[in-house]
């Protein structure tokens, strides 16, 4: 199950040098719930790439999404990005579990917060 996204957040570097992981802003960590060291996924919007990785936090309110490592080749900063992470859930918690979706503006602040996606029209 998707446990929490964040929705269109820029990176702002590509660190192919630094230990391999994507260093977020804590305040944005806090907010979404994704723990240091989690696994996550990035779907890079401008790309099409898709890779795994782990959060690390950047310092609160810095506004950073760094993607690092080997990663790094994968996004440039300035590029849009949605980072996930899921969990498992028994079928019995997942009928009633909401996501918490975390859209972003063009300073990686939080511009709005929802539980749910609206229903996709034809």
């Amino acid at each position: 199950m998707l446990k929490t996204k964040l929705h269109r957040a820029i990176v702002t570097h590509s660190e192919l040098e630094y230990e391999g992981s994507c260093a977020i802003d804590g305040s944005l960590l806090d907010a979404s719930g994704i723990m240091e060291y989690e696994q996550i996924h990035i779907y890079n919007i401008n790309n099409g790439e898709r890779f795994t990785t782990y959060a690390i936090r950047a310092e609160d309110r810095s506004g950073v999404i760094s993607v690092n490592g080997a990663a790094a080749h994968k996004a440039d900063p300035g590029d849009l990005v949605i980072i996930c992470a899921y969990t498992a859930l028994e079928k019995r918690e997942a009928i009633n579990f909401k996501p918490r979706l975390i859209y972003l503006d063009a300073d990686n602040r939080i511009e709005r917060t929802a539980h749910t996606i609206p229903v996709q029209a034809a």
